[in-house]
């Protein structure tokens, strides 16, 4: 007599994933602060907001992923820095609107779990959460062949913050003559990488050493997605910011045009700061058009920050003292001066 079918046969090993989560629950919980209440293996996880001193708590969240960054990291075997750039990037997003982050939740799904690809990941969302002292609160594996490739895996997160209602940026105080500050990037962040892709893979391999770039093409692609908390705490701690951006997908001008109401416009400055060599390859190799790589890339700026004229030059030096480059890259306008 034949053997049943088992979920096992059907391509999802749940002894393997719960081997293989046992493995990681000791760094996950070193992400945990006395905030977090629950331990690890819950449905849900407990969390105790941090409200003293504030008049209005407010929580703020986002979602988001990684892209086809992924398939990078999947074709040079490297994985630890994907968790990194996820945190990274829910991290920015809900900084630009004045934030404090409190607790990350994952999704991992794949066509079939790699123990080894696993651990890296978590690895790599453990050392971005603990560095920033957010607690990785929970999250989820999901082991489905018949959705993805084997070796394929998605991941995508979820970041929940916290920030006082009168101390919420939204871009309301940005005035036309205010000044935009751009600050730099770490490459190409978690964007533009399915056009990057087709052109640098079309002449390079991943392990090719670049001049132009002096590294590795693997290592200029999975450099981390820059994390710009600690930026934006020391800045607002002494300055005064009328609104931040986050450049991801969509490029300068859409992102930083979220931020102005009605009656107002952007000049950005194009040319006012060196392009990084990465992007200028991608240009050049695949006869990219210019307006392709304005929307599609950062082209060096990570985050857009709407200040004063007159705080320009105690901003730049903030930058400088926090091991961050910024330079202007254009001002706000009233819209019938374009």
């Amino acid at each position: 007599m034949s053997e049943g079918f088992t979920y096992k046969k059907a391509g999802v090993d749940i002894e393997s994933a719960e081997a293989v989560l046992r493995r990681v629950k000791g760094s996950i919980r070193s992400t945990h602060g006395p905030s977090v209440l629950s331990d690890i293996g819950l449905f849900s996880g407990f969390f105790q907001l941090p409200v003293q001193g504030m008049e209005c708590p407010v929580l703020v969240a986002s979602t988001d992923g990684v892209g086809t960054k992924l398939k990078v990291a999947l074709l040079a075997g490297v994985h630890k820095t994907v968790g990194q750039d996820l945190v990274h990037h829910c991290i920015n997003d809900i900084a630009t609107s004045g934030a404090e982050p409190l607790f990350f939740l994952d999704y991992f799904a794949c066509g079939h779990l790699n123990s080894g690809v696993f651990e890296q990941v978590v690895e790599g969302l453990v050392t971005a959460c603990r560095n920033t002292g957010v607690a990785l609160l929970g999250g989820e594996t999901a082991e489905m062949p018949d959705l993805y490739a084997a070796d394929d895996y998605d991941l995508c997160g979820t970041i929940v913050g916290i920030v006082d209602k009168k101390d919420i940026l939204d871009g309301s105080a940005i005035r036309p003559g205010d000044v935009l500050v751009g600050v730099a990037s770490s490459g190409l962040h978690t964007n533009g990488y399915s056009l990057a892709r087709k052109v640098l893979l079309a002449h390079y391999r991943l392990d090719q050493y670049m001049p132009e770039l002096s590294t590795t093409l693997a290592e200029a692609l999975l450099e981390v997605h820059r994390n710009y908390l600690p930026l934006i705490r020391n800045i607002r701690q002494y300055s005064v910011l009328h609104g931040i951006a986050h450049i991801t997908g969509g490029g300068i001008e859409k992102n930083t045009r979220r931020l102005i109401g009605k009656g107002l416009d952007l000049l950005i400055l194009w040319g006012s700061w060196e392009i990084p060599p990465l992007f200028r390859l991608i240009q050049t190799l695949g006869q990219v058009p210019e307006t392709d790589m304005r929307q599609t890339f950062n082209l060096g700026v990570g985050l857009v920050m709407a200040v004063s004229a007159e705080q320009v030059d105690v901003i730049l030096q903030q930058c400088k003292d926090s091991g961050y480059q910024a330079f202007p890259i254009g001002r706000v306008i009233e819209a019938d001066q374009k």
